[in-house]
């Protein structure tokens, strides 16, 4: 039995860390946990072409987000502005999670 716990958010800041956008960052817009793939504004894009479909959705090329997968992007801590891992500390009955590198709390 796998988890579908990724650690990443909608609306964190993420590097990507392999693949043809190394260095690029960018923001999740979609978590898929299932799939253990997210969706991150910038990366990953590419061309579709689509055949008309009435007169509200004429053809063309459009470019569409695809998702990647979550071990090639790394968490980038807002507080020190460096690619990190996301660590957690339950503290009462709330449990955040925490950088790695700088052991502030992350929101």
């Amino acid at each position: 039995m796998t988890t579908n716990k990724l650690g990443i958010k909608k609306g964190d800041k993420v590097q990507v860390i392999t693949g043809n956008y190394r260095g690029k960052q960018g923001v999740v817009e979609r978590a898929l946990p299932k799939e253990r793939k997210v969706v991150v504004s910038g990366i990953n894009i590419v061309k579709r072409h689509m055949k008309p479909r009435g007169q509200q959705k004429p053809g063309g090329i459009i470019e569409i987000t695809k998702p990647i997968d979550v071990s090639k992007v790394m968490f980038v801590c807002p507080s020190c502005s460096q690619k990190t891992r996301i660590g957690y500390d339950a503290k009462g009955k709330e449990k955040h999670r925490i950088c790695k590198k700088c052991g502030k709390t992350i929101s």
